[in-house]
């Protein structure tokens, strides 16, 4: 297992829905990262096919957990021979989950859900039941998505346990409603300082350093249980590498859009510093937040049950096939089929 690596971290501005061209999009990146930086890990975002939002375009992400997003990841990992991170809405077996893949170079892969879907996510997807923790590579490394990140229940799962914390999140904003215009400006501020000093909170409270990919951009959404009323917002970056102690080595803010920073970490037995807080979240959340968290969560999961029992996903035409938590690296027969099929899908 390596004492140091270098990570690359990769911050995207994708296009709600349109899952093709985002691949297409982050594959490039990962690729410009790898010639400039030659990292040993290269990460990418939750939601590196769509980023969330709200909407009916939102319930065609969905892709086959080994299906295409999947198959990249691994890809692009034997290519560039180092570890590859990223994450997308997956169905496996009869549900859809928010789904983050560290696939090495070998070709392995281990898979972790999301615990909790946060707010209208809960609309498109379901819970996830693993803990995130992988024996890899790199020795044991631990996986956060999305609001993960600032849960306390993450950190307890991970502390003391992993060398290194690596994932990727597509933390969201507040709309720019006139009303509330004011207050809600107050609470997007907060709202960013929450999201940038996460990574730092949590490579404290867990011992080991960190590395997560955010999504940048502005983006129109629609607002649960106020049809037709949109919901503007922005995806707020903070794309961060680092230290266990906390120190900041590389970050991409939202002024510095899309990109990739890379910096050097040190692998070694995890050491917590910081207490994991008692309550639900590492970091308090702003009270607006708070005020419709349980009523948009609740709503969400409703939608979902309601448009599963009428078949209104069209990933409920596949066929309900899953992976387990760790697919081995594929054969050279296995390998080399899908070489070929690649090659004439290409021609």
């Amino acid at each position: 297992m390596p004492d140091r690596i270098t990570v690359a971290a990769i911050q995207p501005q994708l296009v709600v829905g349109d899952v093709d061209r985002n691949l297409r999009r982050v594959a490039d990146l990962v690729r410009q990262a790898h010639r400039e930086h030659a990292p040993d890990v290269v990460l990418l975002p939750e939601g590196m096919t769509s980023p969330s939002a709200h909407g009916a375009v939102v319930r065609t992400v969905a892709r086959p957990v080994a299906g295409e997003p999947f198959a990249l990841l691994r890809r692009l990992a034997r290519e560039l021979d180092c570890t590859i991170g990223g994450g997308f809405v997956a169905k496996r077996g009869a549900d859809a989950r928010g789904t983050y893949v560290i696939a090495e170079p070998d070709g392995g892969a281990h898979l972790h859900d999301k615990d909790q879907p946060s707010m209208w996510e809960n609309a498109y997807t379901t819970a996830g039941t693993d803990d995130g923790l992988f024996t890899t590579g790199l020795g044991p490394i631990g996986t956060a998505m999305g609001f993960e990140w600032n849960r306390s229940r993450t950190a307890r799962r991970l502390r003391g346990r992993v060398r290194a914390v690596l994932g990727g999140s597509c933390w969201w904003s507040y709309p720019d409603w006139l009303p509330v215009r004011s207050w809600f400006g107050r609470d997007h501020q907060y709202n960013v300082a929450v999201a940038r000093e996460m990574a730092p909170r949590m490579a404290r409270a867990v011992g080991a350093p960190v590395a997560i990919a955010q999504h940048v951009g502005e983006v129109r959404s629609g607002t649960p249980l106020m049809p037709g009323v949109p919901y503007r917002t922005l995806y707020v970056g903070e794309t961060q590498i680092v230290e266990r102690d906390g120190t900041v080595l590389a970050r991409l803010a939202y002024e510095d859009g899309e990109g990739y920073v890379a910096a050097e970490i040190g692998l070694a037995d995890p050491r917590p510093l910081d207490p994991v807080p008692s309550g639900f979240w590492m970091a308090p959340m702003p009270f607006s937040l708070q005020a419709v968290w349980h009523m948009y969560n609740a709503h969400g999961r409703a939608r979902y049950a309601i448009d599963k029992a009428r078949g209104a996903f069209p990933w409920q035409e596949l066929p309900d096939a899953d992976l387990p938590g760790y697919v081995p690296p594929p054969t050279e027969a296995e390998a080399a089929t899908g070489d070929r099929a690649r090659e004439r899908t290409t021609a």
